[in-house]
């Protein structure tokens, strides 16, 4: 393996490390918020906070050891050596990061699973819910009388 590519794969590793490293960390310490880009994201851990952080919090471990496989591989890449051994240091590195952030995202998916989503009074029956007597919770013990729409 040339060294242009070989710097430019071990610099792709290094960086990949960088973020894997960082949300282990922020997931580990329940600091990962919901979030458009980062971090375990499924319909069931986006469907609630806790989901979303016990999800992180559970897939911590496995992507810590994504970033810890990238951040060796992309120092072996980087330093350099023989070219059969950079070509399967590249197929390594790059199949366990793959693999443990794809462990991390089903065991995250899988406890997110566990939490029981947020119960909405509304349940998204309509889009207005201050507008429709129907989907306002019952207070009274009584329905509300639907308004007289005769003209």
């Amino acid at each position: 393996m040339s060294a242009a590519p070989r710097l430019v794969v071990g610099c792709a590793l290094l960086l990949a490390a960088a973020v894997l490293l960082t949300l282990a960390v922020l997931g580990a310490r329940s600091r990962l918020r919901r979030n458009p880009w980062a971090g375990v994201r499924t319909r069931r851990t986006l469907a609630s906070d806790d989901a979303f952080t016990v999800a992180n919090r559970v897939a911590a471990a496995p992507l810590g050891a994504a970033g810890v496989v990238a951040l060796l591989g992309g120092a072996a890449l980087v330093v350099g050596g023989p070219g059969a051994v950079m070509w399967t240091v590249v197929v390594v590195a790059t199949a366990g990061m793959l693999g443990f952030t794809g462990i991390g995202g089903a065991l995250g998916e899988r406890a997110a699973a566990r939490v029981e989503a947020p119960v909405s009074g509304c349940a998204g029956a309509c889009a207005g819910c201050d507008l429709v007597a129907g989907c306002r919770p019952d207070l009274a013990g009584t329905a509300t009388p639907e308004p007289d729409r005769t003209v």
